[in-house]
């Protein structure tokens, strides 16, 4: 896929990736062998029709393609941009046995931005149902929230959503870059949403605004479906974490995406910009953080992780984007320190590490290398090592079933142990991708439309 050059985006919110054109889009469709038992689609969380969508722009109905992935995934031009096809439906691809893959995600992205062209009366809009008669609220309107919104709403029942920030698109918004993800195609995937009827109502918080209660009892909702995300930051608990120029990637990917902290002072939330920044983590959110920091000028960026590039769980697209805009890896080293002067860092002390026997995950474990603590010279650290489960829900629903980590406790389907409460996406499974969160919100809205129409 066509990109912008690597030094010209290096200083550039502008989109990384700029897409197929026509004569791409049929070029790599054509490579399809349009197999009679489609293994790709068995790779996909939310079991779209690839076949049947890439033959549509082998035959040129680009319209069409587009209505074969609205009935499967209300949000194509998102997930063709982040999910990471390469493990899922490419990983199927029969071939990627001895060769490269079908471009499932680029031909994705290439129908959902033909449809996001289009004036919103143009646009395909799925069927909806008659009304149902029954009401729903989502808790959050990130992926798994917008994915059971849509289905929800499709089925002919009145859904609102609550939103605690002031945009709608959850981690969407607030936590992918906008060179990867614009804004703009987040906005108009969920403008799409409001046209099948779909209420929308922001900075209202579901544990302090209203409890799940007041939602059923006070405000008359039939069924909740809670996708509240995973967006509490964790840290690494050693010394000087608590320095000014210390953040978690949440925060400071927050600061400049949603708050448009790279604009500063033409709006109002600022953001301290490194010289020399030090981000600490090897998954997706730690090179959003370490090439955001380098888009707001910073002259030296340094990735730090405990293992070896190949045992990063970020996508090899990112790792690799990451480096040729000159992101600086640092590998098998973990911090032990962040020190400063004056309440403000001035550097990160760092173990050398080596790989050991697996862990329970499968991966070689790090084990400290004696006496070889070393220095980086930073005057910002972003912590880039987790997320875990915001408690303000739960606090206020002493009957919500948790487990030990405070994730909700939930069936294949969503179910809680409360009836009439459905759960899914991070708040379930802790952090985990966008399209496995729209696959868990879409199973859920398939269960509560049956159960919301068992009579009585």
């Amino acid at each position: 896929m066509p990109e912008l050059d690597a030094h010209e985006r290096a200083r550039s919110f502008d989109e990384v990736a700029v897409g197929y054109d026509a004569d791409m889009a049929l070029a790599e469709a054509m490579r399809c062998l349009q197999c009679a038992n489609p293994t790709c689609i068995a790779g996909c969380p939310v079991n779209i029709d690839i076949k049947s969508f890439i033959g549509r722009i082998i035959d040129g109905d680009t319209k069409g393609g587009v209505e074969v992935l609205k009935a499967r995934n209300a949000l194509p031009s998102v997930c063709g941009r982040v999910c990471p096809q390469e493990s899922q439906c490419e990983a199927a691809c029969v071939l990627a046995k001895k060769g490269e893959p079908i471009a499932i995600g680029r031909l994705e992205r290439y129908l959902g931005d033909s449809d996001l062209s289009c004036d919103i009366d143009s646009r395909c809009k799925p069927d909806v149902a008659a009304p149902s008669g029954k009401r729903v609220a989502v808790v959050g309107s990130g992926p798994s929230g917008l994915a059971c919104a849509g289905e929800l709403s499709r089925l002919g029942h009145a859904v609102t959503v609550f939103e605690s920030l002031h945009e709608p698109g959850g981690v969407l918004v607030y936590g992918i870059p906008e060179f990867r993800l614009p804004k703009q195609v987040v906005a108009s995937e969920v403008d799409m949403l409001r046209e099948m009827g779909v209420e929308i109502v922001t900075d209202t918080v579901i544990g302090a605004t209203y409890t799940l209660a007041d939602l059923r009892e006070e405000l008359g909702f039939d069924a909740v479906f809670i996708g509240n995300g995973a967006g509490l930051p964790t840290f690494m608990n050693i010394p000087g974490e608590n320095l000014n120029g210390v953040y978690s990637a949440n925060e400071f990917l927050t600061r400049v995406n949603l708050m448009k902290a790279y604009d500063f002072p033409h709006h109002d939330t600022p953001v301290w910009r490194g010289r020399k920044v030090a981000v600490v983590g090897g998954g997706n959110v730690a090179m959003d953080s370490a090439r955001t920091a380098l888009r707001l000028g910073a002259d030296e960026v340094f990735l730090v992780y405990r293992r070896t590039e190949d045992e990063m769980p970020a996508r090899r697209e990112e790792t690799h984007h990451a480096r040729e805009e000159g992101v600086q890896f640092k590998m098998l080293c973990s911090p032990s320190q962040i020190v400063g002067h004056e309440g403000f860092v001035t550097g990160m002390t760092a173990t050398r590490m080596e790989l050991g026997e697996p862990d329970v995950s499968g991966r070689r474990a790090p084990v400290c290398v004696l006496d070889s603590d070393f220095v980086i010279d930073c005057d910002t650290v972003i912590m880039a090592v987790g997320t875990r489960a915001n408690p303000l829900l739960s606090a206020t629903t002493p009957d919500l079933g948790l487990t030990a980590r405070g994730y909700i406790v939930a069936d294949e389907d969503g179910a809680t142990s409360i009836s009439g409460v459905w759960a899914g996406g991070d708040i379930v499974t802790g952090a985990a991708t966008v399209i496995l969160a729209m696959g868990a919100g879409k199973r859920a809205a398939a269960a509560m439309d049956r159960w919301l129409r068992v009579p009585g």
